[in-house]
């Protein structure tokens, strides 16, 4: 008998083993958007110790969610990336952040603020496709030294690491600022007011992609 496991003939218990570790779905969700170094690992989970780290990811590996993968020249990096059976956890891990998101304070006073590949997620729990048909769009998130590509096509959505070929906008702030503007906090033209973002390309393309995927205000009332 498994002394790690719950021991139960259940799936969520079975698959609650798998994932309910400390740090293990925070390292798949790091993993969402495309593959990451052991050191942006470290990066995206302020917190957790190398030997955890390399632990989860040993235990992953063997669970078959994660593989390594070595990089072409001239990079040479060894990268982990999700396989089909750690994709497949996607849609559970965004409707836990969506109900998960009801405790988020206003403030992030008192948390860090994480590498915007790490808010990869959020983008895919608040997309609105209803509102997204017929839209067929790419922008370009640099917010700090990372750049994600967003592709908005027919409903459907994509999020992954790396500039895109002829996006229609690209915007360029910092962790903070973007995540104001995502939350609705601060409105585009404060925040070009105040030159805290710069666009490039269509001036209308940031309010487009706060609107398909902005997080909706909260009323508090209703929490």
């Amino acid at each position: 008998m498994n002394n790690r496991s719950y021991n139960q003939y259940c799936g969520l218990a079975y698959a609650l083993d798998i994932v309910g570790e400390r740090w293990t779905l925070l390292i798949i969700r790091e993993l969402v958007a495309g593959p990451r170094r052991f050191t942006d690992l470290m990066d995206g989970l302020p917190g957790v110790s190398t030997n955890l780290l390399s632990e989860r990811l040993k235990s992953l590996e063997g669970q078959g969610l994660l593989k390594r993968r070595i990089l072409p020249p001239p990079a040479g990096s060894t990268v982990y990336e999700l396989t089909s059976l750690g994709l497949a956890l996607e849609k559970t891990l965004i409707e836990l952040g969506k109900w998960g998101s009801q405790f988020v304070p206003d403030s992030a006073e008192g948390d860090t603020l994480l590498n915007v590949g790490s808010y990869a997620l959020t983008i895919k729990t608040f997309f609105r496709p209803e509102q997204a048909q017929g839209v067929n769009e790419t922008y370009e998130l640099h917010i700090d030294d990372e750049v994600l590509q967003v592709q908005i096509k027919a409903g459907n959505l994509q999020v992954r690491q790396g500039e895109a070929l002829n996006a229609d906008g690209a915007f360029y702030t910092d962790v903070a600022t973007y995540l104001g503007l995502l939350t609705g906090q601060m409105k585009p033209d404060e925040a070009i007011s105040r030159e805290l973002v710069r666009i490039e390309g269509d001036s209308d393309a940031l309010s487009r992609f706060l609107n398909l995927c902005g997080v909706p205000v909260r009323r508090l009332e209703q929490v």
